[in-house]
């Protein structure tokens, strides 16, 4: 009798065991779960960062940078109007990712955000153009009009876009605004600094074509859990 009942306690507490072994495999996408490690943590900033740098060359919000840049000729009040203009729009982009990751089901969750890194891949290779982001206000300095342009450019942008993804994705908002912000100030900053040397340097065709398959490879990871 004492036998059965010590063989059924070794088999409940092998059970108990390895339930939290599945629950961790399926915690990156769930709900509710334990507040994110430091190498979840700086997964989701590098990520971020690295995707959005990349995404972000060629795209309009650099070309109305590059507008900026040349109008004003002054760097540094076009550097934090990009930097604040940035921080707000990808704070509000990342709640909403945050919000969605926190809403769906795990499953649903993993299916809609592979098919939006799939549609960002493929929107990655379409070319922008200056005259998309190139209006501005001429009645008000380079931080406010830096600041309210790209405020406003940024918005429905693949960037964006690609912010609310990694936040519904990562279990770390604070980490994936930081990362988005500085991929674009990655992009941005050299261009504003150096204006017309930079643009015309820069192989856009190659840069589109990695930015779209770094969307797609983070698809397929997320697909597969």
């Amino acid at each position: 009798m004492r036998s059965g009942m010590a063989r059924k306690g070794a088999h409940s507490t092998r059970f108990q065991v390895a339930a939290p072994d599945r629950r961790a495999r399926l915690a990156p996408l769930r709900r509710g779960g334990r507040p994110p490690s430091p190498s979840h943590t700086l997964e989701a900033f590098f990520v971020s960062a690295g995707i959005v740098a990349i995404a972000e060359i060629g795209d309009k919000t650099q070309l109305l940078a590059l507008v900026l840049a040349a109008r004003y000729r002054r760097p540094l009040p076009v550097i934090l109007g990009i930097l604040l203009a940035t921080l707000l729009n990808h704070g509000l982009a990342g709640a909403l990712g945050s919000w969605i990751r926190a809403t769906l089901e795990a499953e649903l969750l993993r299916w809609i955000l592979a098919l939006s890194f799939f549609a960002m891949a493929a929107w990655a290779l379409r070319p922008d153009r200056p005259e998309e982001g190139a209006r501005f206000g001429e009645r008000y300095g380079a931080f406010v009009v830096t600041l309210v342009a790209f405020f406003l450019v940024e918005i429905g942008d693949k960037t964006q876009i690609a912010t609310v993804a990694l936040a519904a994705r990562f279990d770390a908002l604070l980490a994936v605004v930081i990362g988005t912000t500085a991929g674009m100030l990655l992009a941005n900053v050299p261009v504003v600094l150096l204006a017309d040397r930079v643009a015309a340097k820069v192989p856009y065709r190659l840069i589109r074509f990695i930015a779209a398959s770094l969307f797609a490879l983070t698809g397929a990871l997320t697909l597969a859990g």
